[in-house]
């Protein structure tokens, strides 16, 4: 089953690489042969023609500063909620909670105006704000269970030693909870990577478009005179970061899973 399930995600994607090789002429005459020529035409034409190296820098930007940012607030809270009691903490957990179950287009109109209004309609700092909000009560919840299962005495420990709160937390606290920070940092990546309703009603400047907006205006600009080899180029740009990510914090990612089940 694995073998089949392996074939089946792996194919696609040789597909998908073998056919940015291809013009669109032979895309259509022979979609599964290989291509005539193996040229990077396609990827220069979908770099600089179509602004995929635009969308591709907006997008590294939005999606850099949001997860740097939801990172640190979400570790920080987190941490807070899970190792100090204090009146309304639990309240605060539950409405960070609260957030997860929330609709992301029950608050298109809302985010609309509230960014409208305060000048970040249409902007890449608008958008990054707008990942950060969302982003945040996962990160919450995912680290919240990593926290509170650290021990209680290396943090008195910390105290004993004369550490204060903000060097017990980020030198000795936060990276015991590294394998739960790059899990949650990978799942983060891929939401907000991936992430195209916020963008498509939040961001409708063409110079300001990221990939996930970039690829749906570029399939359907002109029907069947689609560069479709560019097309497919795209694809390859747009989810090679994804791949990277994963493959380099994939360790800290199974190091996690394992983590939990044996706690």
């Amino acid at each position: 089953m694995l073998i089949i399930w392996s074939i089946i995600v792996v194919l696609p994607m040789l597909w998908t690489l073998m056919t940015s090789f291809k013009t669109t002429k032979e895309i259509f005459a022979s979609p599964f042969a290989l291509p005539a020529e193996w040229n990077f035409e396609n990827y220069v034409s979908a770099w600089t023609e179509y602004d995929i190296g635009g969308m591709f820098f907006n997008t590294i930007l939005v999606v850099g500063f949001a997860l740097v940012i939801v990172m640190v607030l979400g570790a920080m809270c987190a941490y807070v909620l899970a190792r100090f009691t204090f009146p309304g903490s639990k309240a605060i957990y539950y409405l960070m909670l609260a957030g997860l179950t929330f609709p992301i287009f029950l608050a298109i109109v809302p985010l609309f105006f509230i960014l409208k209004n305060i000048g970040l309609l249409n902007t890449l700092p608008g958008l990054t704000l707008t990942y950060v909000a969302f982003a945040l009560p996962f990160t919450v919840f995912f680290l919240f269970a990593f926290f509170k299962g650290l021990p209680d005495e290396i943090q008195e420990a910390a105290y004993v030693d004369g550490a204060g709160e903000w060097r017990t937390f980020f030198q000795v606290m936060l990276p015991m909870a590294k394998p739960g920070m790059a899990s949650v940092a990978i799942f983060n990546f891929l939401g907000l990577w991936n992430q195209f309703l916020l963008p498509i009603a939040l961001n409708t400047d063409k110079s300001k478009y990221v990939l996930s907006q970039g690829m749906a205006s570029f399939a359907s600009s002109a029907g069947y005179a689609v560069n479709f080899g560019a097309l497919f180029a795209a694809v390859i740009i747009t989810i090679t970061p994804v791949l990277i990510v994963y493959v380099i914090f994939q360790r800290q990612l199974q190091g996690s899973v394992s983590q939990g089940t044996m706690k």
